[in-house]
């Protein structure tokens, strides 16, 4: 079992963490500006990365609508759960946002995605596209709300998605499948070259984003958002998963990317909506550095039953 272990992380984990210690460095020592990296990403790679991986798929109709509702329930449940914890922590409204933000909305794009890539394949891969995109329009929408804490509409959260790119790019590719279109090589060989871009800069700006944690002021409050991010939601996706019908592949995409860290998102939300923005970096920080514990054990066991 050791050996297992070992040879899950040296092979699926490691190579992601040395990308993004590359990244780390980059933005300590040669001052790369991390918001280029990310606007790049945001803008360009990531819509042709989803829009790649679902035209050149072949999910069923019933695991792509599976796998939206796993991440709708998936959310759902680990909202409440957060709530409860919450209770007897004492937490002030602003905290109350920031605490519920790092819990729902996980890293399922820079680290979720290569994860699922070099530990179960490209099938499994599509799987997580579908979460991965699922989950950002989540982050934009019910994330912006959380974040707002009242302050603005949800109206003007929800015209967010508007601004969301990958949102485009999933349109699209819905259309292309919907349709049976066919794309000339000449349109899908530069979104080909594109989408393999995405997930090695996903890496580096993870890394680069990390470089600017902070300590944070309540650290017992950061220890149960840890906790829950990366112990209880295994359990809840896992159950989730079994109950709706997942299987194999999907099953195993769906579980690994509800187990990922903290999403950086929610350090984008926490300045965007005026919360303290140390306590959600300070998450992804601990969540990120402890997750290769946590998700070697998981992709063990999920290769095992899989």
């Amino acid at each position: 079992m050791a050996d297992l272990l070992v040879s899950i992380f040296t092979t699926d984990i490691l190579p992601i963490f040395l990308v993004a210690g590359t990244g780390f460095l980059l933005a300590r020592y040669v001052a790369v500006p991390v918001r280029a990296i990310s606007s790049v990403i945001f803008n360009a790679l990531a819509p042709c990365l989803v829009f790649n991986m679902l035209v050149t798929s072949s999910i069923a109709a019933g695991d792509f609508g599976r796998m939206v509702l796993f991440c709708l329930l998936t959310t759902a449940i680990l909202g409440v759960l957060a709530r409860l914890v919450a209770i007897p922590l004492r937490l002030d409204r602003p905290e109350l946002a920031a605490f519920l933000l790092v819990v729902l909305f996980s890293n399922t794009g820079n680290f979720g995605l290569p994860v699922v890539l070099f530990a179960f394949g490209r099938e499994a891969l599509a799987f997580a596209t579908v979460y991965f995109v699922t989950s950002a329009v989540l982050a934009y929408t019910l994330g912006a709300f959380l974040a707002a804490s009242g302050r603005r509409s949800v109206a003007q959260a929800l015209l967010g998605i508007l601004r969301i790119p990958v949102i485009y790019g999933f349109t699209a590719a819905c259309l292309v499948l919907l349709l049976g279109f066919g794309m000339p090589i000449a349109v899908m060989r530069p979104i080909g070259l594109l989408s393999d871009a995405a997930l090695p800069m996903m890496m580096l700006a993870l890394g680069m984003q990390l470089e600017r944690a902070v300590t944070p002021k309540r650290p017992t409050v950061v220890a149960a958002a840890v906790g829950l991010s990366l112990l209880v939601s295994p359990a809840v996706a896992l159950l989730v998963g079994s109950g709706i019908g997942l299987a194999g592949a999907a099953l195993q995409a769906a579980v690994v990317e509800a187990s990922m860290p903290a999403a950086v998102v929610t350090t984008i939300l926490a300045l965007e909506f005026d919360l303290d923005p140390a306590f959600p970096t300070a998450v992804v920080l601990a969540t990120t550095v402890l997750s290769p514990f946590t998700v070697t054990v998981l992709i063990a066991f999920l290769q095992r039953v899989g």
